[in-house]
């Protein structure tokens, strides 16, 4: 999820600015269904762990939060000693070539959900395959940005669009 104007979250983190509907749900679910790893830094991993684990997000949202406390989790942190959602496993640091063995294990879709620092990281060693970006129609003027850390340009080759009711725009591209 990212605003017109090119940030993920706001100055402060703040992502209340998502524009999610019936037709974006439909979507995460259909992604998460297509996974069966879920990479988080420790800022997202905070987030995500303290919502979709609650009655409140299991009531409101059944389907995600099965599949989102289901799925396997690994969180790259040197800070976070315990990590109490269930199926979450701790790395301190990206190594490469972990990664590149992650991904040749059988298996379905690994995915960065938010975490720009990850995903920073993650462009800059080439080992990202595909981007998703869903452009919400709004502008925050000033936030964080998903490449601050890329490493320079990343050259994409745009894959498909998808135009959903609300306004918000989905693009796949893969690197070039």
């Amino acid at each position: 999820m990212i605003t017109a104007d090119g940030f993920f979250a706001g100055g402060s983190g703040e992502i209340d600015w998502h524009v999610v509907d019936s037709e974006f749900n439909e979507y995460a679910i259909e992604m998460l269904n297509a996974a069966d790893t879920l990479f988080f830094g420790r800022i997202t991993y905070d987030v995500m762990a303290g919502y979709w684990p609650t009655p409140t997000a299991i009531k409101n949202d059944p389907l995600v939060a099965e599949r989102m406390n289901n799925l396997q989790k690994i969180v790259f942190s040197k800070t976070l000693k315990i990590l109490a959602w269930n199926n979450s496993q701790l790395m301190a640091d990206i190594v490469r070539e972990e990664i590149l063995a992650m991904k040749q294990r059988p298996g379905r879709d690994m995915l960065i959900l938010g975490s720009g620092v990850l995903v920073s990281a993650f462009a800059r060693l080439g080992l990202i395959d595909e981007y998703r970006l869903m452009v919400n129609p709004v502008v925050l003027c000033h936030g964080k940005t998903l490449f601050e850390d890329a490493g320079g340009r990343i050259k994409l080759r745009l894959l498909k669009t998808k135009t959903l009711r609300s306004g918000n725009i989905l693009m796949y591209y893969e690197p070039e």
